[in-house]
């Protein structure tokens, strides 16, 4: 019997959900995806240091307010490192952008354009990049017009049909549903201290977002995200994509047993019925629905500090060198 994580790839597009070189390099998966959570942690380890200084100097020559040059030089750290990490892999790697941003569909489409342009300059192929959008109304509708413009996205920070519904009929090319956080929220609020793999509030939302695109003929690609263990991975094989840790991963390939496929398009059936989804009703089904309201506002926050952690790191090196 080969591994599980084996008997996962023969069904579902396997993705290193880190931005550790390293760890990228061992576990070799299709795909990968980054955010400034996972950025911060790598930019400490010692591969990271000629990017960072690379993204410094690169910055320093764009003049401009050191804030502005702030945001160059870690916009270009990211595309340093995704660059780096398609090096690795034969698939596509996502680079976020700015959290703070995630309520301002200009702004968005701006920055969204820029790391483009700069993987561009790399010597990248773009058709390997996915723009990583918070999954907001307005970070859906940035979406929108970058599909238009040929720029992929991943919509991230997604917890909530309505979201999944509105991110395919916007044309994004993925999404990523937190599968992890979901989980968190209702073992917080329901009294409970753990669910069933088959219960698992996280694990049914996606399930539920995978089968309606199928059977709605929805060509966005659903990859789960965000696990805390592989319980919820097992219960999601077949799924389009699923980005997973290295320790997950590494728990999966230590593992012999049997792994059934739970998740196939060409079985898939769904009862929502969920008409065009304007502005006024996505923003009352998120309203209707606390765990999603609570745990986007949370997971933005969260990237955004870490987002001026990563910045406040460079200012330090950039200091330095001066």
């Amino acid at each position: 019997m080969t591994s599980k994580l084996d008997q996962l790839k023969t069904m579902t597009t396997v993705v290193a959900d880190t931005g550790d070189i390293d760890a990228i390099a061992q576990w070799r998966p299709e795909d990968a995806t980054t955010n400034p959570s996972l950025l911060l942690k790598a930019a400490a380890s010692e591969a990271y240091r000629p990017m960072l200084d690379k993204a410094v100097a690169f910055a320093a020559k764009q003049g401009g307010s050191r804030a502005e040059q702030l945001t160059v030089a870690t916009d270009m750290l990211a595309v340093l490192a995704g660059k780096e990490i398609l090096s690795l892999i034969p698939g596509v790697v996502s680079t976020e952008v700015d959290a703070r941003l995630s309520f301002d569909t200009s702004a968005t489409l701006k920055r969204a354009r820029r790391l483009v342009e700069f993987y561009d300059q790399q010597g990248v192929d773009t058709s390997r990049v996915l723009i990583k959008i918070a999954s907001t109304w307005e970070g859906i509708r940035a979406a929108e017009q970058l599909e238009k413009e040929g720029i992929r996205c991943n919509l991230t920070l997604l917890f909530s049909f309505v979201q999944a519904v509105a991110c395919a009929q916007a044309g994004a090319h993925l999404i990523s549903p937190f599968v992890g956080r979901i989980l968190d929220w209702h073992l917080a609020n329901s009294g409970r201290d753990s669910y069933p793999p088959a219960e698992d509030p996280g694990v049914q939302s996606v399930t539920r977002i995978y089968n309606y695109y199928k059977a709605n003929g929805y060509n966005t690609v659903v990859m789960g995200a965000s696990f805390r263990n592989i319980g919820e991975i097992e219960m999601l094989a077949g799924c389009d994509r699923l980005t997973i840790s290295p320790a997950l991963l590494q728990e999966l390939k230590d593992d012999q047993g049997e792994l059934t496929r739970q998740l196939n398009a060409d079985t898939a059936a769904g009862s929502d019925r969920l008409g065009t989804v304007d502005e006024k009703l996505f923003r009352w089904e998120s309203n209707e629905d606390a765990m999603a309201t609570e745990k986007l506002a949370d997971g933005i926050r969260r990237f955004a500090a870490d987002q001026i952690e990563l910045e406040q790191r460079v200012r330090q090196m950039a200091t330095a060198a001066a």
